[in-house]
């Protein structure tokens, strides 16, 4: 059975919602047009994570609608906004949704998953090939090692050596620990002393105009994508998908899983620049002045030697906003560590509180909600940031990260005051057809668009774009 709030609960945001929404000054009014009684997502979890889902697509639903309102864009302004409890759930677990040509692809590699040790477990991310190949050398195994195999070897490390050694040599491994632990870890104090979002306004830039105004709430808005797996992907769809021209730039030596790029790859292109050939470095120049938004989800010093951190974009062009996701933090002894969600829930006692069986094997969230729900709310801080230089002008530096997700996840305490609700039978699904640079014909289903505003798309309106396969160019305005 899974759980929902007890009749008597009316809010319309709770504990991390109301954090984001006091740090973007969003205005009492303004608020005012979300659902005071929205109806959550049905997850077996011990933590209020249906409500942080709710709360991130809900703000930026919000958003759009302001944005939509400031531009003058809709004729039903007046609509309450709720996002569908159906469509939150298929979208926040949409990798037990997405098929390709009706297959179900493999979500999780060998090399990933939770491992016992001599004393307790580990949890370790082996997705991307160059990862399980730094934790198999670590281990002294090939990376097509058996499991059995792989167990054996995990016996003979301890949790907090493995972690420290894995992270010597750019693999991933987390030992996974309790609440306690976590709050005498030394990353700890750095993300208490952190904003639940850092947003900022910087500089005396002058403000930038609106272009190619119609329907959608951000046309003719330029943002540059620098991000993979999950959280910043899902940001940029959400703003893609409301009408900005997203423009997704990887390196050819870093492939990403085609499903998972076409998980989140909705109204983007995509494609693929060295920034170590000149040439390539050249283009992102070019791409960079024309940008309005620039998003990146790897570590915070990983593109700084390229000058893609905020003072430097900031100095080169001014007005533009720049958005960051990380694992950790920007701060403190992780500050520049690698991370991902499952990593996370790992490290910060969410593993341990969502044990089926009473804290003996660890467990994991329904749904990888820290990765969602930073995309959802990132896209709420960027369109916010966008209305506000449209006014006023300046800079705008914007920080997320998922450990500090966590940390409000858990402060908003366990789940209480629930009673026993049905799970729903089947969600909701979409198809989309592939864009493929061989012409074959390929289909996607997957979860439909999930943000509600006013003229909200229900369905995605162009085919897919398969990873690397457009030209670095900017769409005329």
């Amino acid at each position: 059975m899974t759980r929902m709030p007890a009749p008597n609960e009316s809010k319309p945001l709770h504990h991390v919602g109301a954090q984001v929404a006091d740090a973007l000054d969003l205005e009492p009014h303004d608020l005012s047009k979300l659902d005071p009684t929205p109806t959550l997502p049905t997850w077996q979890s011990n933590l209020r994570v249906a409500e942080l889902a709710y709360d991130s697509a809900a703000l930026a639903s919000l958003a759009m609608y302001l944005v939509s309102k400031d531009r003058e864009i809709s004729p039903q302004l007046e609509q309450r906004i709720m996002p569908n409890a159906s469509r939150l759930q298929a979208s926040f677990g949409s990798e037990k949704l997405f098929r390709f040509d009706g297959r179900t692809p493999t979500i999780w590699a060998s090399l990933s998953g939770f491992w016992r040790v001599s004393d307790g477990w580990v949890r370790t991310h082996g997705n991307y090939p160059h990862h399980a190949e730094r934790l198999a050398k670590l281990l002294g195994l090939s990376p097509e090692a058996d499991r059995a195999t792989v167990e054996a070897k995990m016996l003979h490390w301890t949790r907090f050596a493995l972690e420290a050694q894995a992270a010597e040599v750019g693999a991933l491994a987390i030992a996974v620990r309790d609440q306690s632990e976590w709050r005498h870890h030394p990353q700890y104090p750095a993300l208490e002393q952190s904003p639940v979002i850092h947003f900022e306004a910087r500089g005396q830039a002058p403000p930038r105009s609106w272009h190619n105004t119609n329907k959608h709430p951000l046309s003719g808005v330029r943002v540059l994508d620098l991000t993979r797996v999950i959280a910043g992907p899902v940001a940029t769809r959400d703003l893609a998908i409301v009408g900005a021209d997203v423009l997704r730039i990887d390196s050819p030596r870093l492939p990403e899983p085609a499903w998972q790029h076409l998980d989140t790859g909705h109204e983007k292109r995509s494609t693929l620049l060295d920034f170590d050939d000149p040439a390539d470095f050249a283009m992102l120049q070019q791409l960079l002045a024309g940008a309005d938004v620039v998003v990146h989800g790897y570590r915070p010093t990983a593109l700084a030697k390229y000058g893609l951190d905020f003072e430097t974009l900031h100095r080169q062009f001014p007005g533009i906003i720049v958005a960051q996701l990380s694992a950790w933090g920007t701060r403190g002894t992780w500050g520049d560590r690698r991370g991902f969600d499952s990593l996370v829930q790992a490290a910060s006692g969410i593993a341990v509180l969502e044990s089926k069986d009473g804290g003996e094997t660890p467990g994991a969230l329904p749904v990888q909600a820290l990765d969602h729900s930073a995309g959802h709310l990132l896209v709420a801080a960027i369109a916010t940031a966008l209305r506000r230089q449209r006014t006023g002008g300046g800079s705008y530096d914007i920080q997320m990260s998922l450990a500090k997700i966590a940390g409000e996840l858990l402060a908003a305490g366990l789940a209480d005051n629930w009673v026993d609700q049905p799970a729903p039978q089947d969600l909701p699904t979409v198809q989309v057809p592939v864009n493929s640079p061989t012409r074959d014909t390929h289909l996607v289903t997957c979860a439909p668009p999930l943000l509600d505003y006013p003229g909200a798309p229900t369905n995605y309106r162009s085919p897919l774009h398969e990873w690397g396969t457009d030209e670095p160019r900017w769409i005329a305005h």
